[in-house]
């Protein structure tokens, strides 16, 4: 009766300690690859269409495969004044109206995860709403990403279009107000995220 005690204890403290890093084990984090990553911001002017590369982002997703895929966590910041158009008054017009001297980034944090719908291996059509953050106003933004993932790398791409009035940012001017930006600006994305 003792050896059964004995051997039960244990055996039941075992599978507590399963059962509680269970979840652990399906958890994959995977980190946001600068180098491989590419933010690109677009616009229109009076004058020209334009783009702005962000040079520095950072950004984590916490996937869960446990019965099926689900994310846990995504955020995704981008330093401000590394946003760059090969144009320098362009770019100090930009840092100007972002503010950059108060608001270093611009941030994403995911909310909530609407639907995962599997779309082919490893492929997935995610749809997701977050708190983005630009020149320190938030407001919650739907994105829809396309999600492709493997052992060790995990690519989101997609692009969100929204005025730069809802984030209360006056679309800057140039050469005293002749040149105008449409209020309009399209991000696109292709983020490579690594384990």
């Amino acid at each position: 009766m003792t050896t059964t005690k004995n051997i039960v204890k244990p055996l039941l403290s075992l599978l507590i300690l399963l059962i509680l890093s269970t979840s652990q084990v399906y958890s994959q984090t995977y980190n946001l690859d600068n180098s491989a990553s590419k933010l690109t911001v677009s616009g229109t002017s009076s004058l020209h269409d334009w783009d702005i590369d962000a040079e520095q982002q950072k950004g984590q997703i916490v996937l869960n495969i446990a019965d099926k895929m689900t994310i846990e966590k995504l955020t995704l910041e981008v330093t401000a004044e590394s946003l760059k158009s090969d144009k320098g008054a362009m770019d100090k017009n930009t840092y100007k109206a972002l503010d950059t001297k108060k608001h270093k980034s611009i941030t994403f944090q995911l909310t909530e995860v609407k639907e995962i719908k599997a779309s082919g291996t490893d492929n997935y059509k995610v749809e997701v709403t977050g708190n983005l953050t630009i020149a320190g106003v938030t407001k919650k933004q739907h994105l829809s990403l396309d999600m492709h993932t493997s052992s060790n790398k995990v690519t989101l791409k997609g692009k969100k279009a929204f005025k730069m009035t809802d984030f209360e940012i006056d679309p800057p001017k140039a050469l005293f107000g002749t040149i105008t930006t449409g209020d309009q600006v399209t991000i696109t994305f292709n983020t490579i995220l690594n384990k």
